[in-house]
């Protein structure tokens, strides 16, 4: 297979279609011919607000292509208030969530990822905002209409996912109806290869609410039936369909070259539009398709001899099914005269007509037939339309699950989708390389699984567990390297070293608790305390140690180079000796330094004070080898890091840290539990004290005991020596919240009268009473935009907790209303915590505290409603 500097490799999918919540289930439903489609009995549509008349009409088709849970969200994750997620399209919301996964899936986390990641998307219609915040909308103020606006418009879709995801590269909207996902494909691509970015996500969504039946019209392009029949003589039309989709897009040399998973490879695509060569704005034209299509096999440098298979737009339509097979046809004819040789499918026989995710529909069925090399059935195609002359044609109607077959070359596919108003997309798909065989990896790897909360994790936890038993050939490297470097890293974390796939299959599915190792990052505000005993290892653990960890052995040559031994470095490991004990505890050391441990101090006793004036930087290396062979050191340095005395069982100070006697012997201390008491914080030992194995095993357990309580370890520099492999695994499940304003709801009340506001209640001679009314009333609100939750202080920075600036300019309007006085809107900007509001807000409205009180109103205290909610949520405000 020829690899051009112009291919693009498909890295990462994930879907949201009818009937499938990811890409795996969407296979199933391609490879299995079903459909997704959902009929609707009375009373469910009359629940859903369909009015009786509407059900009594003929014509009114009850059924639908719907996704589920469209009103709930994980609004936490993405840092969003109560209010700001129940007024975001949903829209906005599914396709945050994709993106989000579609990188994990393809093994990048933003935050780790060199390079700029662009984003390239594209929505539907808002019918959330016609249907659900109308009349929040008429009813709001000038304020609320700018927030439902950022809200709400397509034009912030893109750039939001940037902002979320701290995204850099090109953050562009594109809008071209049917054809936005492809149109948004091939922007993405010219991005890539022009380098203005290095990674792409791209992507479109539809919702279309309320999303149950609709209104059939004879000569519209809705199906009187629910069905689509794409190419068929019965054909009368499609379904319309909410789903999203997004992949991630990456030059394909550079995926090869970081052992990324690559699902295909886009060879060229081009993009076009009707003009007026057609019989309507809204109609087909066979020669803007035509063109595209001819003109995409070019710029692939395809022969369209070589295509095997074509998914069409395919909508079913009696007029619309003729022009593209003539269209096909058109493009074909400039490079082959065979017939009957290509399949022709369409994805919305399965799943309706996605509108603005219809081409990536379209794209990502193609992908998992190529990657699966796979041909899937078209459905309800029986007897073609007698407008289609099939015999003469290159294609023919694949009705059925089979074999792609190999041909010449590898396999290819194109991929079409056009757009009322005429804009014409077309995709050429090849199958993706071989990827190389991984290589054979360490004896062990480390695991790491985070979660935002126990139960999350508990999820993540089962449903990789449960993918690696279905996949056990899977190479555990790749298994750790994907989720170590391509996940980010939350709050309750799980930690597993595994010697193979199936042996962390077991493990994770038994909980296996002698082996798993769990923690919540940050509970344990200090850093650990490293201790260094001087206690040497077996040979075959060094010796394993040396052949696998590139940094130990790094540090093993550094060693042998300050003893003038650097041909010898294994007779170094294997003499029973204290030097030999050194430099296993250095090696040791210095590689979880360098994967990203970081001790608060070191306390050290016997050769382990060696050890802790190298690590400290005390001595020199050479020096500090020496005095483990018993030479005391003519000149200390003050040590970089803290190092606890066992002399003293206290803190170095730095006069006694210049001493050479400091690190000379024991002193009087019984035992290492003597030397550690009082450290302030946790203590790990490098080697154990029971003279247990300290091989790879022991390093990766020390590391994954740092990593569940918080360490921000360096993957990248853990998996060094290694080659870069990726694959496709399971995501942490969203943890999901209901954010939904039902149609006609949530109408803004009026302000209220004078006699029910805030400064109706103000005492002139009771300062200390007016501040704490207005704290209880600002924490009361807050904690209403924040969905319920309580503040933790009053010293909390709201900016910390997710508000933006708009949100805090409609609290203060609010205020204001409240104490019929002008708070300057952008108070919480310059005064971000309720104190230090409400402080400023005294002063201007001259109710302060005077200076000659003895404590400030709000010292000690949090507001009573706060103590109140903390008190019913059994926490602490």
């Amino acid at each position: 297979m020829t690899v051009s500097d112009s291919d693009v490799a498909i890295i990462g999918m994930v879907c949201r279609f009818p009937g499938a919540d990811s890409v795996d289930r969407f296979w199933d439903v391609l490879r299995e011919g079903r459909e997704t489609l959902t009929r609707y009995d009375d009373e469910q549509l009359l629940v859903a607000g369909v009015p009786a008349e509407r059900l009594a009409d003929p014509r009114y088709v009850k059924a639908g292509q719907t996704i589920p849970d469209v009103d709930l969200f994980d609004s936490e994750l993405f840092q969003f208030t109560h209010d700001e997620a129940e007024i975001l399209d949903p829209q906005h919301r599914i396709f945050l969530e994709c993106a989000l996964e579609a990188l994990e899936r393809a093994g990048y986390d933003p935050d780790r990822t060199e390079g700029h990641i662009g984003v390239y998307a594209g929505a539907g219609m808002n019918t959330y905002l016609l249907h659900n915040l109308g009349e929040r909308y008429r009813a709001a103020s000038s304020v609320d209409h700018y927030r439902l606006m950022l809200a709400n418009d397509k034009d912030f879709l893109a750039t939001r996912v940037s902002y979320k995801l701290n995204l850099r590269g090109p953050s562009i909207n594109i809008n071209t109806a049917c054809s936005t996902s492809l149109v948004a494909v091939h922007t993405a691509c010219l991005g890539l290869l022009s380098g203005e970015c290095d990674l792409a996500l791209v992507g479109a969504v539809h919702l279309g609410l309320p999303g149950h039946g609709y209104q059939y019209q004879e000569g519209m392009i809705f199906s009187p039936d629910g069905h689509c029949r794409a190419f068929d003589a019965e054909a009368q039309g499609t379904v319309i369909g909410s789903g999203a989709g997004v992949v991630v897009l990456k030059r394909l040399k550079e995926a090869i070259a970081d052992g990324d998973f690559i699902h295909a490879v886009i060879k060229g695509s081009a993009v076009n539009n009707d003009g007026s060569h057609k019989t309507g704005y809204t109609a087909p034209s066979i020669t803007g398709q035509a063109e595209v299509i001819a003109d995409a096999q070019e710029v692939a440098r395809v022969d369209p001899d070589g295509i095997g298979y074509v998914e069409a737009h395919g909508t079913g339509t009696a007029l619309g099914d003729p022009i593209e097979v003539a269209a096909l046809t058109e493009a074909f004819r400039h490079g082959t005269d065979r017939t009957g040789y290509c399949a022709l499918g369409s994805v919305k026989t399965n799943i309706g007509h996605l509108d603005t995710a219809a081409g990536m529909a379209g794209l990502i069925k193609t992908a998992l037939m190529l990657e699966h090399r796979t041909l899937v059935p078209s459905l309800h195609f029986t007897s073609p339309n007698p407008d289609i002359d099939f015999a003469a044609s290159p294609f023919f109607i694949n009705t059925q699950t089979t074999e792609w077959p190999a041909g010449d070359g590898p396999r290819r596919a194109g991929v079409s989708s056009f757009g009322i108003g005429g804009t014409n997309a077309h995709v050429v798909l090849e199958e993706p390389p071989a990827r190389a065989a991984a290589p054979h990896g360490r004896e062990r790897e480390l695991l790491v699984l985070s979660a935002r909360s126990e139960d999350g994790l508990r999820r993540t936890t089962t449903a990789l567990a449960r993918h690696l038993k279905q996949h056990p050939d899977l190479e555990l490297g790749t298994v750790a390297q994907t989720l170590g470097l391509g996940r980010r890293a939350y709050s309750h974390r799980l930690a597993l070293v595994a010697r193979s796939t199936r042996d962390a299959a077991m493990a994770l599915a038994i909980g296996d608790e002698e082996r798993l190792r769990q923690g919540v990052a940050g509970r344990d505000p200090h850093a650990p305390v490293l201790v260094l005993t001087g206690a040497g290892a077996d040979e075959a653990d060094s010796a394993e140690l040396y052949r696998a960890v590139p940094a130990y052995k790094a540090a093993v040559h550094a060693c042998a180079a300050a003893l003038g031994q650097a041909g010898d470095t294994e007779a170094l490991l294997a003499e029973a000796s204290r030097r030999s004990a050194f430099v296993h505890e250095y090696a040791l050391a210095t590689t979880l330094l360098a994967w990203g441990v970081e001790p608060a101090g070191l306390a050290a006793a016997g050769t382990g004070l060696a050890v802790a004036a190298a690590l400290s930087e005390a001595l020199p290396l050479a020096d500090a080898l020496a005095l483990a062979d018993g030479t005391e050191p003519a000149r200390v340095a003050v040590p970089r890091l803290p190092v606890r005395s066992p002399r003293t069982g206290r803190w170095m100070t730095e006069d006694e840290s210049r001493q050479a006697a400091a690190w000379t012997g024991d002193g009087d201390l019984p035992d290492l539990d003597a030397l550690v008491a009082g450290t302030g914080g946790s203590t790990f030992r490098l080697v154990p004290g029971d003279g247990g194995p300290a091989g790879l095993a022991h390093l990766l357990t020390l590391a994954a005991q740092q990593w569940v309580l918080g360490a921000k370890l360096d993957f990248a520099a853990l998996h060094e020596g290694g080659e870069p492999r990726r694959a496709p695994l399971p995501t942490r499940p969203f943890e999901r919240r209901r954010h939904w304003v039902e149609p006609g709801g949530h109408v803004r009340a009026r302000a209220p009268q004078t006699s029910d506001r805030l400064i109706a209640r103000f005492d002139p001679e009771d300062p200390r009473q007016n501040i704490e009314r207005v704290t209880d009333y600002l924490v009361e609100e807050i904690g209403r935009v924040l969905g319920g939750r309580h503040l933790a202080a009053l010293d909390t920075n709201l900016f910390d907790l997710g508000l933006d600036s708009l949100v805090l300019i409609e609290v203060v309007a609010k205020l204001g209303e409240e104490l019929d006085f002008a708070v300057p809107a952008t108070a919480f900007v310059e005064f971000p915590t309720i104190r230090t509001f409400v402080d400023n807000l005294a002063e201007l409205m001259g109710f302060a505290p005077g200076t000659d009180t003895d404590a400030h109103p709000l010292d000690g205290r949090t507001s009573r409603r706060a103590q109140r909610a903390a008190a019913r949520q059994g926490g602490t405000a």
